[in-house]
């Protein structure tokens, strides 16, 4: 994957086939569900700059230092991923190999550096240059306070990370290389939990390239924010985005056993409710049956061919009965991507959104979420979130149904769906646009909340949300930004994560939050133009 700064990410894996390296399956929390995430035991080096000019008692401290805060960062609880600690790098040649010995190992997914005391940063240069995993500047200090009976020039020159690190930080500019800052003292939860955030982001950026998407079928026709450069997003993303004819997939579908369904039906009614509403209960249950047999024949299709997302369109179901609603859900809840109506992008977003989240402690949940309808009552404002049939049950609270209902779209029998309401608490929304010349991810901060009434006719899941910093300010600079209806939304990730992943990829990202104001946006928008042009 290269980014406008010409670096790549490695990726040993062949992507036609089975990555090669070993991955652990993690159990979803959820009853009855596992999740089909492969998360790979990832680990991140952690590597200290110094010299020799203070002799080797201060090189003997500098690497004891280290040690121990790598030992504390993993004792923390406050990291996802494991830090290795890696000696001390104090000559241009051992940086240089470290740096490419880190490119080579798949287990690596990044790199932790900080400057324990003044590394000169020409020493860095080739060893910058060849990396190609994320990089985070560590600025922190072992010390936390300033030993103030005891300081002499001895501690000075050996606790100068204040020194250190600005030389450190300067190359990268002057190399106009991407790199995380985090700025703060290492043993305190802050600083953790934002390392971890980052690590979270850095897997993201690696597993990227590890992201095959299916379409079945094409774009819905004569829709424009759904369509996109594949070429462009494979050479900046690593993204591989693959069309199959249906009826390839739906063939897939038709070889599922009946007692593997019968299973899966079983499966589903002991999980969630089910609302007859009136219909016959042997016909309900044959329409839940075909939305079975969908989801087992959909993920042994993707399973055997190697993919992680997936989209569909209502216009071209071929031999299914049903457009895939309840299956969808359900493989995304597994940890798939999907999009609706051909839309790629957004899949993939999915995807590396749930990567990003994975094995996080009460998560709330990742979807592909749309853009529906208002709520344009003063002090009540906010925007109906929905789709036709396909948004994810992790984001559920409470009590999930299936529901049975015509749909006008599709020309196929009345398909089933998982019927929910959407968490409370902040969250973002992304949307990846393609605007001919470069790709631009806008990040929106939303606040979720409960609608002010139920909604008994509407058989579909819902989230309602505001947009900040209020729906008027949030929804102009959505569409000045150029927006989709289409959403990869998560209470997980953070704008600052989503951020770092596009600069990382070398797009651009523009931010709607509580301190956008629209003649600034509008300028920020221009400013970007030049900044970005090719």
């Amino acid at each position: 994957m290269r980014r406008n700064s010409g670096k790549k990410y490695v990726c040993t894996a062949d992507l036609n086939s089975a990555p090669s390296f070993v991955y652990t399956q993690l159990e979803h929390t959820q009853k009855g569900i596992k999740n089909m995430l492969k998360v790979k035991n990832y680990q991140f080096w952690f590597c200290t700059g110094s010299q020799d000019l203070y002799g080797d008692e201060c090189l003997s401290h500098v690497a004891a230092h280290s040690k121990e805060i790598v030992e504390k960062l993993n004792a923390s609880g406050n990291l996802p991923y494991e830090v290795v600690w890696k000696p001390t790098l104090i000559t241009n040649e051992l940086i240089r190999k470290t740096m490419n010995e880190a490119n080579m190992d798949d287990n690596c997914a990044g790199i932790i550096t900080w400057m324990h005391t003044f590394s000169p940063a020409k020493s860095w240069i080739l060893g910058l240059q060849e990396l190609r995993k994320p990089l985070l500047h560590l600025h922190t200090q072992y010390n936390r306070e300033i030993p103030y009976d005891t300081i002499d020039m001895d501690f000075m020159n050996e606790n100068q990370a204040a020194h250190g690190d600005r030389e450190y930080g300067h190359i990268f500019s002057r190399l106009h290389m991407e790199r995380k800052v985090v700025m703060g003292y290492w043993e305190d939860k802050e600083t953790q939990e934002r390392i971890g955030d980052w690590m979270r982001t850095a897997v993201g950026v690696i597993e990227s390239s590890h992201v095959r998407v299916m379409r079945v079928a094409d774009n819905m026709r004569n829709v424009a924010v759904t369509e996109g450069d594949k070429v462009e997003a494979q050479i900046k993303f690593g993204w591989e985005v693959d069309a199959y004819p249906v009826n390839e997939v739906a063939d897939a579908v038709a070889q599922v056993g009946q007692g593997d369904v019968n299973a899966l039906v079983e499966e589903y009614y002991d999980k969630y409710q089910i609302l007859l509403e009136g219909r016959d209960e042997a016909e309900f249950r044959k329409h839940v049956a075909v939305q079975a047999q969908i989801e087992l024949g959909f993920e042994r299709f993707l399973e055997a061919n190697n993919y992680q997302a997936i989209v569909t369109h209502f216009g071209d179901l071929g031999s299914l009965q049903q457009l895939p609603g309840l299956a969808m859900q359900r493989l995304m809840e597994k940890g798939y991507g999907f999009g609706a109506e051909g839309d790629w992008k957004t899949a993939a977003m999915v995807r590396v959104m749930k990567i990003m989240t994975q094995g996080k402690k009460d998560a709330k949940g990742t979807s592909f979420m749309e853009d529906y309808t208002y709520n344009l009552v003063p002090g009540k404002e906010g925007i109906l979130e929905a789709h036709m049939l396909e948004v994810c049950p992790t984001i559920a609270d409470g009590p999930i149904s299936i529901k049975c209902q015509p749909l006008s779209m599709g020309d196929r029998e009345d398909p089933t769906r998982l019927v929910f309401t959407a968490k409370e608490g902040p969250a973002v929304a992304t949307s990846l646009v393609d605007l001919g010349d470069r790709f631009r991810l806008i990040i929106n901060s939303v606040d979720c909340k409960k609608t002010e009434k139920p909604m008994p006719k509407l058989p579909v899941a819902t989230a309602f949300w505001t947009p900040q910093p209020d729906l008027r300010t949030g929804a102009e600079a959505w569409i000045l930004a150029g927006g989709a209806h289409h959403t990869a939304f998560s209470y997980d990730l953070t704008p600052e994560q989503m951020g770092d992943w596009a600069e990382e990829m070398g797009i651009e990202a523009v931010y709607i939050d509580k301190d956008t104001k629209i003649r600034d946006f509008k300028n920020e928008l221009r400013w970007n133009e030049a900044a970005y042009r090719k």
